[in-house]
């Protein structure tokens, strides 16, 4: 038998799917956004259990078991960038499995600005913003946010993550409703878990499920949709003109993600609302400054008085401390690159979108309904996507597998990122290497 066919058929590789997995994406909850049912320790009689220890110990040896046959690919660590590829554990690999999608990571003018403000302000800030942690520079980002976004003004936060977390969580009090896609990412269920209104969930993309829920709502509650404009597994798009309409319709607030829209969607990449000809029309919009943007931080763009709100209100805003200088000076500065070059860069983009997902339909496989860079590769089996992993890291190739729960079972895939900094060249050496490996385990 294949070495590779064997390794990754050992029931042992399932950790993935019982424990690494079950806490990070929206699939981990319940139909309505509860948490799951956890069943507790049961200690034999007389037996004193650790629950804590017990369940740390299981994670751990599910991963050496993965280690031991080749089959974990995580936390491998980059010594080492050259464009789109880079230096890890001592072997060259083409980057697919990044979020630098127009290829701004080296730019030099967001090096150079970056390196400038440590110069200037120092490597930190003297703490949190509200207090004594805001620089010129945050001000000065959050005017350059809004702009670009079309807003009158905008809040940064320390990450993504937390942007999510403390604008749900500060919205929606007792007595509202959110109402989420259930293919949302993890930080936008988290957020709707802390909030304390009610909290549902309508099927991916379906406009008629999510006007069920509307219509469950009562009217005089407040109600706010949350979506992502690019959903993270599948790399489709959200239907933005039909959510505004029932948004209208119910006297809703919609608040869009565009964590993987910045740069990617609309002639310029301004995201969702360029992209369907929508200027203005989304309430609460959310973004991230560590994908296009290469930083670190979120942000809420949206009228004066919603960011006031949010700036003296939301939790992990103001206790959690300011970006560094150099962080927020190299933002500014990519907001400026994208002003310039962001066309040019969208297009060639988009060029590679296509010969990328073009060729490995060509090949026979199964990408999704996916038009952006997000590519999923539906291999079906946890096996098969395990396999297909091994071996693309093997021949250089940086990819990461997609597993259940993550997503539904018998739809595991591997997720590959295309960017505006590969070149023919790179795509066509990624597209021999997964046909190679789809080859293998039989999926084509």
């Amino acid at each position: 038998m294949n070495a590779y066919l064997y390794c990754a058929r050992n029931e042992r590789q399932s950790f993935l799917r019982s424990a690494m997995l079950k806490s990070v994406h929206t699939t981990s909850t319940g139909p309505n956004g509860q948490p799951p049912d956890i069943p507790p320790v049961r200690p034999a009689s007389g037996a004193r259990v650790d629950g804590f220890q017990q369940k740390i110990d299981a994670l751990w040896s599910r991963i050496e078991d993965a280690k031991a046959q080749g089959l974990y690919h995580y936390f491998q660590a980059v010594d080492d960038l050259d464009g789109p590829w880079v230096e890890t554990e001592g072997q060259r690999k083409l980057m697919f499995a990044t979020y630098s999608y127009l290829g701004l990571l080296q730019h030099p003018r967001i090096v150079a600005a970056a390196q400038e403000a440590i110069a200037r302000y120092g490597a930190g800030t003297h703490g949190v913003r509200i207090l004594g942690g805001t620089l010129d520079l945050h001000v000065q980002l959050e005017e350059r946010i809004a702009r670009y976004a079309g807003r009158e003004d905008a809040i940064v936060f320390s990450s993504g993550y937390v942007t999510n977390l403390a604008t749900i969580s500060t919205l929606v009090n007792r007595g509202d409703w959110v109402i989420s896609d259930r293919w949302n990412h993890a930080s936008i269920v988290d957020g709707c878990l802390l909030a304390q209104g009610e909290f549902r969930r309508f099927r991916h993309d379906d406009m008629a499920d999510l006007a069920r829920v509307l219509e469950q709502a009562p009217r005089q509650a407040a109600k706010l949709i949350v979506a992502d404009a690019v959903f993270s597994m599948d790399g489709d798009i959200f239907n933005l003109p039909a959510a505004l309409e029932l948004a209208e319709r119910h006297n809703a607030w919609l608040m869009v993600d565009e964590a993987h829209s910045l740069g990617v969607l609309g002639a310029t990449g301004r995201g969702i609302e360029e992209h369907f000809d929508l200027p203005g029309a989304i309430h609460v919009k959310m973004g991230t400054l560590s994908k296009t943007i290469p930083g670190v931080g979120g942000y809420v763009a949206g009228d004066r008085k919603l960011i006031n709100f949010l700036r003296h209100t939301a939790r992990g805003f103001v206790y959690s401390a300011a970006l560094p200088p150099a962080v927020v000076a190299g933002i500014l500065a990519a907001f400026d690159v994208l002003e310039e070059e962001g066309g040019e860069r969208n297009r060639l983009l988009q060029r590679n979108v296509q010969h990328f997902i073009g060729g490995l339909q060509a090949a026979g496989f199964d990408t999704g309904r996916t038009c952006t860079p997000i590519v999923p590769i539906m291999v079906g089996t946890e096996t098969n996507a395990l396999t297909m992993t091994r071996y693309c890291q093997e021949r250089g190739l940086f990819v990461l597998p997609v597993l259940p729960p993550a997503v539904p079972e018998g739809a595991a895939r591997l997720r590959a990122n295309v960017t505006a900094a590969h070149t023919t060249e790179d795509i066509d050496f990624a597209l021999g290497v997964f046909i190679q490996a789809g080859k293998l385990v039989g999926v084509i």
